[in-house]
């Protein structure tokens, strides 16, 4: 005895029976009940939704004797409606297939059809074209006038995947059709749907392994049950999330929690092995991409405070060590992103997925604009409410040895304060020929204030206060002002006078240049022009060969 498919045993018959569209099914029965029937439809959605289901069971309430005047509803029982259902053949119901029935001559032959009447004066002609996107736009053209003034008593569903080619192809015929849009089915009506079939079939099966089956279908019913028939024929007992995903070929679970482990602890070294165990499982990379961004997705919505829908366990210990935060994980949905087609679409697709994992791990962590500010004035007096994040080590030993062992020695030999004196006793000469040693003590509290007072230069000297001039601008500007208590401070400790910090002039005082506004292009050629100034040779080089300076 031949096995009916479930796809095909469990298919709807009735529009209350369509799950997940329950805007189709009121919008049908309402036209069936009231005598509102258009002479044209237009189907659309996503595959295995129900379209071409809805479209059968439109001509059958079209065409049933024993349909409920009140809903609308064909009984689904009668010769008329079995017929219909199943897809024999039937004088006044026809489908057409336009993907093997595309040119003007198929279309020419579907109108001089459809100008005959239906077997019965109860009934209805009704011609449903599936993958009607396929249609030539002669076709369309041919079809046009058929389309406007139809005959009575006939109507047309076309059930279409990619509406937006109809339009292009056939604008107005757009216009003469009544459009509705077919949505993907959730996961939740589609686990549903697949516990109602197996309590059906007297099968047993685990609630993971169907939330399994659910989320595979990517939102539709079809490949969900057809998901479900395959795992059934694979062994017989219980239906668990590993006999699943072995029926399947999906990726386990494990593997994406190493994945997790090593982007997080920005293992690099691990990557490649990792990716030769992917490879040798004979995982499908474009299924694991796929799986990858699932990962990213739980991630993301559990550290802005969601439950994470899967490898809850993993993403929990990831969020309560607090290794990464939300910006890291949309910069690498970014780059799974820009990855996904190359993955998809490459011969070498190995590659690719080594490169897009050994970008996650090498990406620096995301630095907040409060905590860069708090950074500049680190010892400021004024609180500025910041998160403190763990780096991962790997991270840490990003920063240079030239760098690390400067600190070193700073920690060491750490410089001596001067003897205590009166503050007008200081002079503009002094602070400029202690310069070194001031950017040096400020080092100490803080390297990006020190950097920042490196570009300024001390004007004045009055009554104790110190004057700087400095032509930075944005972030490094108020930088420098959180910072100047630190500055004045580092100034007493190598001079012995007691002094307050000011910055007398910048791009921000009046009857100068205001400051640039931030962006991208401004802030590049603000780094190029800084380049030249640096080097002479490399700015007469590009004025002498009119050169364009490029990073």
């Amino acid at each position: 005895m031949i096995h009916t498919a479930l796809a095909r045993k469990y298919r709807p018959n009735r529009f209350s029976e369509l799950v997940g569209q329950e805007h189709i099914a009121s919008g049908l029965t309402g036209a069936v009940a009231n005598n509102r029937v258009a002479h044209a439809y237009l189907l659309t959605g996503p595959r295995g939704v129900g379209k071409t289901t809805a479209a059968r069971i439109l001509a059958m309430s079209l065409n049933c004797a024993q349909r409920s005047e009140e809903s609308g509803e064909p009984c689904g029982q009668c010769e008329s409606c079995s017929g219909i259902w199943s897809g024999h053949a039937n004088l006044d119901v026809v489908e057409i297939d336009a993907a093997s029935n595309r040119g003007v001559e198929d279309a020419r032959d579907l109108r001089e059809r459809a100008m005959y009447a239906a077997s019965g004066a109860d009934r209805h002609k009704v011609y449903i074209v599936d993958e009607a996107h396929m249609l030539t736009r002669e076709a369309w053209n041919a079809l046009l006038k058929i389309l406007e003034e139809p005959p009575p008593n006939v109507v047309f569903v076309f059930a279409t995947t990619e509406p937006q080619k109809i339009a292009n192809a056939a604008a107005p015929v757009m216009s003469r059709l009544q459009r509705f849009d077919f949505k993907s089915i959730g996961p939740r009506s589609i686990e549903s749907r697949l516990a109602y079939v197996v309590e059906a079939e007297g099968l047993k099966a685990d609630a993971a392994a169907i939330e399994l089956l659910a989320r595979s279908a990517e939102g539709g019913m079809r490949d969900a049950l057809s998901a479900l028939d395959q795992v059934v024929a694979f062994g017989d007992g219980t239906i668990t999330v590993d006999r699943t995903r072995d029926a399947l070929g999906l990726i386990s679970d494990e593997l994406f929690q190493q994945l997790l482990e090593i982007v997080v602890q920005r293992r690099h070294s691990d990557v490649f092995p990792f990716v030769a165990r992917l490879v040798e499982s004979g995982a499908d990379l474009s299924e694991f991409v796929k799986g990858a961004g699932e990962m990213l997705r739980s991630l993301l919505n559990a550290l802005l405070g969601g439950e994470p829908e899967v490898f809850r366990a993993a993403i929990e210990k990831v969020v309560a060590e607090e290794n990464i935060v939300a910006g890291d994980v949309l910069r690498m949905v970014r780059l799974l992103g820009a990855a996904e087609s190359n993955v998809r679409r490459s011969t070498n697709a190995r590659l690719h997925v080594e490169a897009l994992v050994l970008q996650w791990t090498m990406l620096d962590r995301t630095v907040q604009l409060d905590e860069l500010l708090a950074g500049l004035g680190a010892t400021d007096s004024r609180p500025v409410p910041t998160k403190k994040k763990t780096e991962p080590p790997s991270s840490r030993r990003a920063v240079s040895e030239t760098t690390a062992k400067d600190e070193k020695a700073s920690a060491a030999a750490p410089i001596p304060s001067a003897p205590a004196r009166d503050k007008d006793s200081l002079t503009l000469e002094e602070v400029r020929a202690s310069w070194a040693k001031i950017l040096d003590t400020v080092g100490t509290n803080s390297r990006m204030l020190r950097e920042a007072l490196s570009q300024a230069t001390a004007e004045s000297v009055e009554q104790g206060v110190v004057g700087l001039s400095t032509a930075e601008q944005g972030v490094q500007l108020e930088g420098l002002n959180r910072g100047l208590k630190t500055i004045g401070e580092a100034i007493t400790r190598i001079t012995g006078a007691p002094v307050e910090v000011k910055v007398i002039s910048s791009p921000e005082q009046p009857g100068a240049t205001p400051p640039a506004r931030l962006d991208e292009a401004s802030d590049k050629d603000q780094r190029l022009k800084n380049y030249r100034e640096k080097d002479p040779t490399l700015d007469a080089a590009v004025d002498a060969l009119g050169l364009e300076l490029m990073e």
